[in-house]
């Protein structure tokens, strides 16, 4: 089954000419920061402190950074990067190793993304209808 959306050019236009190209870019960065936030909530609990070695870090190493254009789509980037560095265990937790392949964390990330999938649209919607 597929979807064939028609319009969306001149909907942008349109929303470009009432609004201006400034107001348009500070909208979707509002919303692209706010759908970043409910994820980092999602992944947090997801790898939050559960274990006899957990510390936290992970949970303390998460952040948000951007919003920037990257292959010409504006994308906002959550990432591991603090004092502890925490991004090498997060790899290794979500894909595995070769003597511990299947860790007690495996895809916490892809579940996290999963399931923060609908509040993540819902938060975009809702930023983008104040900011309209």
């Amino acid at each position: 089954m597929s979807v064939k959306v028609t319009g969306l050019e001149q909907l942008l236009g349109e929303l470009d000419r009432r609004f201006g190209k400034e107001a348009m870019e500070r909208i979707s960065d509002a919303a692209l920061l706010r759908g970043a936030e409910i994820f980092v909530k999602e992944l947090n609990a997801s790898i939050g402190t559960s274990g006899k070695y957990a510390k936290g870090w992970s949970v303390e190493d998460t952040s948000i950074e951007g919003p920037e254009y990257i292959g010409g789509v504006k994308t906002v980037k959550v990432h591991w990067n603090g004092p502890h560095g925490r991004y090498r265990i997060i790899h290794l937790n979500e894909w595995g190793t070769v003597k511990i392949p299947s860790p007690p964390r495996k895809g916490a990330i892809a579940r996290a993304m999963r399931n923060a999938e609908h509040a993540y649209r819902e938060a975009i919607k809702q930023a983008v209808l104040e900011g309209i």
